[in-house]
């Protein structure tokens, strides 16, 4: 791994109980800290030439770009500036030329026609994961007792549902709902999905085929179990062993990757972690969201500490960011009136994410304070590539509009009782304001007066 925790790895396959060879490939660079697997599909063998091909081009393209990684890594300015979307960009068009590959060698050979392979890959880089993925080869991710799945699978299950075209219920009793919809070598290009996360010492993934993540599919907690054993061998072996037992119709095959070492957690920098997920997900913004498209949201956000006096917008100035506090208290101000104060999981500031308008107020720390913040073209990038969250996102939005216009309107309506409530001011000082002929006069100063000034 090029920079940050030393990452540690077990990798098995199986033929299974009902193949007779094995269409399964996986790779581990574990100096490049990379890691893949596939799962081939084809006949005549054509799938374990799909899988390998797509391994090795994978691992080829990525390779090549080692001076991206490098510059990431060392942190380059400028010109050389590189940031998480660009490795992303990188791992997506590796993909896609590993389908371009697999999609030519299958034009040459009749027999070959229609080869292809799913595909999982893990780039650890420093104390970040970046994932790509293509079709149902999953991969799962475990922090302390929790277990997670983070790819989602491309098949006809999720693509019914994703375009509500099916409720989740009617989509279970399609006959081919794990039918894959994306595949690396079907066609020239895979459209493959990549995001990125923070990882702590004592994180573990599981990237695996269909095989395996098949037989674990209602049973998340034995699953989480077997990742959880100290000895990553033997947790793979126990999952490949669980699989067999209960048909093993697949090949099988399981890479565990740990990053650092599992007995040493990094509790401080997972609990900071959990604060950031546990507060996103309290947003009403974002409260709809599952797992993975919190995840999503996540990869765009940036932590800013603040100490006490410092200001974090200021009136009038054009805003281009939402604001979730954290930790600490903070006052808004309008000129030197205090309006009101914000303490951890308050947010503001969220209008500035669809609209480019002066500040109406002034936040200011009144505390040592940190602010998660999520920039708007970080979350125009999310409306575009994520249409399924983005119709979430924008729904949810709508609702924060709605209400925050219901109680502008309750206000208004308080304000227009009170305009219209009637006035006592003639009762308590006995004014006539119907008497038009009332003048305004100066009165001369008293006869005692003149001739003295």
């Amino acid at each position: 791994m090029p920079a940050g925790e030393e990452s540690q790895f077990a990798a098995l396959t199986d033929v299974g109980r009902q193949r007779d060879h094995n269409e399964d490939n996986f790779l581990v660079d574990k100096k490049l800290g990379l890691f893949v697997v596939c799962d081939g599909m084809g006949g005549h063998a054509a799938g374990e030439v799909a899988s390998a091909l797509a391994v090795r081009t994978l691992h080829e393209e990525i390779k090549r770009e080692s001076d991206l990684i490098r510059d990431y890594v060392e942190g380059k300015s400028g010109g050389s500036k590189v940031n998480k979307r660009d490795i992303t960009n990188m791992l997506e068009f590796a993909v896609n030329r590993a389908s371009s590959r697999v999609h030519a060698e299958a034009l040459k050979d009749e027999k070959k026609r229609g080869m292809g392979t799913t595909l999982a890959a893990l780039l650890l880089i420093g104390s970040e994961a970046f994932i790509v993925w293509v079709g149902d080869s999953r991969i799962y991710h475990l922090r302390g007792a929790v277990i997670s799945q983070v790819t989602e699978d491309h098949n006809v299950y999720n693509e019914l549902v994703r375009r509500k075209k099916m409720t989740r219920e009617q989509a279970a009793k399609v006959a081919q709902k794990n039918a894959v919809t994306r595949a690396v070598g079907v066609y020239e290009h895979a459209e493959p999905e990549s995001l990125f996360m923070d990882v702590v010492g004592g994180d573990r993934f599981l990237l695996c085929s269909d095989g395996l993540s098949g037989y674990f599919e209602d049973d998340l907690s034995r699953l989480g179990h077997y990742l959880r054993l100290p000895d990553a061998e033997q947790s793979a072996r126990k999952m490949i062993d669980r699989a067999n037992e209960q048909g093993g119709k697949d090949n099988i095959t399981a890479v565990i990757v740990t990053v650092g070492d599992l007995s040493a957690k990094d509790e401080r920098r997972a609990e900071q972690l959990k604060l950031r997920r546990d507060t996103l997900a309290r947003m009403p913004l974002f409260r709809p969201l599952n797992e993975r498209e919190l995840l999503r949201v996540l990869q765009v956000t940036h932590v800013n500490a603040y100490e006490t006096g410092a200001s974090v917008i200021r009136e009038g100035d054009k805003g281009e960011e939402v604001f979730i506090v954290l930790r600490g208290k903070l006052k808004v101000q309008r000129g030197e009136a205090v309006l009101a104060e914000f303490g951890p999981g308050d947010h503001f500031g969220e209008m500035a994410l669809v609209r480019s308008q002066p500040r109406s107020a002034s936040v200011v720390a009144a505390e040592p304070s940190e602010l998660m913040l999520i920039r708007r073209l970080d979350f125009f990038e999310i409306l575009r590539k994520e249409h399924q969250l983005a119709v979430k996102l924008l729904w949810q939005f709508l609702g924060v509009l709605a209400d925050r216009l219901e109680e502008t309107s309750r206000e208004l309506g308080h304000a227009k009782e009170e305009l219209l409530a009637e006035d006592v001011t003639a009762a308590i000082f006995d004014v006539d304001e119907d008497d038009e002929d009332r003048k305004t006069l100066l009165l001369p100063p008293p006869p005692s007066l003149r001739g003295h000034g």
